[in-house]
C-alpha cells in the first residue's frame, strides 16, 4: 500500500544536483510535490541532504529545492525494474513550485490510465488552488 500524500507522476525531467563536495545530473523517473525519485549514475547516500535543480520542460522555469535522500540504489541492478537512482523527499521548496509540480502532476494523472485514490487527487486539486481565487468574491 502506498501511503505517500500526494499521487506521483512518470515524468522525466532534468535534474542538476549539488552537495558541498561534487554535483552531477539526473532525471526524474517520477515525481510529487513532496518527493521525487531521480535516476543518475551515481546516487547520494541515504540521509544526505542537497540542493537541487529541477528544469521544467517547455518553459523557462527551473524549480530550486533543498532535498534529503530517503532511497538509494547505489549498489542494486540498474534496469527498467531498479533504475540506479534515489528517492528524495523535498526540504524546502517555495509554494509556486510545488504548485507547478502539482499542475503537472494532476495533468499527466487525468491523461493517463492510472488508478488513483481520489483522496490524493483531492491533495493534489487543494495544493494548485490559487490563493486569489479563494478571496475572490464568490469563493
Amino acid at each position: 500500500m502506498d501511503n505517500r500524500h500526494f499521487a506521483r507522476a512518470n515524468v522525466k525531467w532534468p535534474v542538476s544536483i549539488s552537495t558541498d563536495d561534487s554535483s552531477r545530473d539526473g532525471v526524474t523517473i517520477n515525481l510529487s510535490p513532496s518527493g521525487a525519485y531521480i535516476r543518475c549514475g551515481s546516487p547520494l547516500r541515504l540521509n544526505e541532504v542537497f540542493d537541487m535543480i529541477i528544469d521544467v520542460p517547455n518553459s523557462e522555469w527551473l524549480i530550486e529545492a533543498k532535498a534529503e535522500v530517503v532511497f538509494s540504489n547505489i549498489y542494486g541492478p540498474d534496469d527498467n525494474i531498479s533504475p540506479r537512482g534515489m528517492g528524495v523527499r523535498f526540504l524546502t521548496i517555495a509554494s509556486t513550485d510545488r504548485q507547478i509540480i502539482a499542475k503537472e502532476v494532476l495533468q499527466h494523472l487525468q491523461t493517463g490510465k492510472v488508478e488513483i485514490a481520489p483522496w490524493k487527487l483531492q491533495s493534489l486539486q487543494t495544493l494548485i488552488i490559487d490563493k486569489n481565487e479563494m478571496n475572490s468574491p464568490g469563493a
